[in-house]
């Protein structure tokens, strides 16, 4: 016989909050093995200790961040809704059935008040790294850094013009010695001293969020985002380093420093890099030549010639010589080297005017090819050969599995694909909480025991 069923929200039951979370839970996991009892002496310092009302304990706002990004809550209201009424995560956060949330604004606020910069987040970061690395997940031989794009909380229309201080890379300092070494080599006198004054590019600024960088590549959305530029463990994809910049400062300009970061903050030995065609520059192959570091780069391909004029790379480069071989055998000779760091080889226009490959060789009114060379492009083709090995392969094919990997978990599962706040310091405190958080999954599921699938 079919009944109605009765009321049951109100029946008084005997049950504990640990009961009514499932035994194999992420949070459970998460909880038995991660460590943030370190939390609460890294913020001491700033939290009056004699004075005032009791705050929200630091190491329960933070663990709240946590579940909001490891469960992809992207709104701090709907994840204080969703503390209120799921009992896992009061279980994690200890909180009782009956205990009354913080409120959003309480989060705001001490983001606003007392964490305003991001030194915090980042000691929470790598403290959470130190302790995948003690527990054997890490060994910093092998990195791999990419970068992905996180639209900017902007809209692209509202923006003015201004002219902008160009981004100045980790190496161009000793590029600057390196050109005035070379052009003493050749017997060139000095560049002419100038003011030291950073290069300017005119751009669009957001009258919304003016440190978003205005993003216009090929293949990528227009518009005002900022760039989350991530280095990743080989082993099992642990993220060591994360950094965020606006979209228009480009992929290899804050790369070397990074890597350093690491190598002394965690003592790692770093033996070889993965990186993207991106990352494929003269200044980076060189320093990482310098640090020991084998670099694998992707092929990037040189900008094309106009139609019907010849590539760069038929005119055959001779060190002996200290010049390039055009196709009729004449040699290009060394000319000068300029501010940027590239060497000019130039052809003798009395030969040029009657070869009959003028007019499919260079259009310049005084029959004159130039040709260019870095003056550390020896050090970019060896970085170039490492692609081509047997080991370099295999190094770059794993970049797929590991950095691209992180990155397409996080925009899927941790809502990464949009900045939260606004401001760079404040879109670099999310990253760091977000890289965090997907490192303490990572870890969690790593150590957790593996289930019996065969029955005694």
């Amino acid at each position: 016989m079919l009944k109605r069923p009765g009321p049951e929200q109100t029946a008084l039951e005997m049950v504990t909050l640990d009961q009514l979370v499932p035994a194999d839970h992420l949070l459970r996991k998460i909880e038995r093995v991660i460590d943030f009892s370190f939390i609460h002496d890294l913020t001491a310092p700033l939290y009056c200790p004699d004075n005032g009302r009791p705050p929200l304990d630091p190491t329960l706002m933070f663990k709240a961040l946590f579940i909001g990004y490891l469960f992809g809550v992207r709104s701090e209201r709907q994840l204080v809704r969703e503390i209120e009424v799921n009992v896992a995560y009061r279980w994690f956060l200890r909180l009782k059935l009956t205990e009354t949330v913080f409120d959003a604004s309480t989060l705001s606020q001490n983001r606003r008040r007392r964490y305003d910069d991001t030194s915090v987040p980042q000691a929470i970061f790598d403290r959470i790294v130190e302790q995948a690395i003690r527990h054997g997940l890490v060994d910093g031989t092998v990195l791999y850094t990419d970068s992905t794009h996180l639209k900017a909380n902007a809209n692209k229309n509202r923006f003015d013009h201004a002219v902008v201080a160009k981004s100045r890379a980790d190496y161009w300092e000793a590029l600057d010695g390196a050109i005035e070494d070379d052009r003493a080599a050749h017997g060139k006198n000095p560049l002419k001293a100038k003011p030291r004054q950073p290069m300017e590019k005119q751009t669009k600024v957001s009258r919304t969020d003016p440190d978003a960088g205005y993003m216009v590549r090929e293949g990528k959305p227009e518009g005002f985002f900022y760039l989350d530029h991530r280095t990743v463990d080989g082993r099992l994809g642990i993220i060591t380093d994360t950094h965020a910049t606006p979209a228009n400062v480009h992929d290899s300009i804050v790369y070397l420093g990074r890597l350093d970061r690491q190598v002394e903050r965690f003592g790692f030995q770093v033996g070889a890099v993965g990186l993207d065609a991106g990352y494929a520059t003269a200044g980076i192959a060189r320093g990482l030549e310098e640090r020991a570091i084998l670099g694998v780069t992707g092929y990037r391909n040189p900008t094309p010639p106009k139609p019907g004029m010849m590539r760069k790379s038929v005119f055959r480069y001779e060190a002996e010589h200290e010049g390039y071989r055009c196709p009729e055998g004449q040699l290009l000779a060394y000319a000068t080297t300029e501010r940027t760091g590239y060497r000019h080889y130039k052809s003798d226009p009395s030969i040029c005017r009657d070869c009959p490959l003028l007019a499919s060789c260079t259009s310049n009114a005084n029959a004159q090819r130039t040709i260019t060379r870095h003056v550390w492009q020896d050090e970019r083709e060896r970085a170039d050969a490492h692609r081509l090995t047997a080991w370099g392969k295999a190094i770059y094919k794993r970049r797929k599995e590991t950095v691209e990997r992180s990155f397409a978990d996080a925009k899927q599962l941790h809502g990464h694909r949009y900045a939260r706040f606004r401001s760079v310091t404040r879109v670099a405190c999310q990253c760091l909480i977000a890289a965090a958080a997907q490192n303490i999954k990572k870890i969690a599921l790593a150590l957790a025991p593996k289930p019996n699938l065969c029955p005694a």
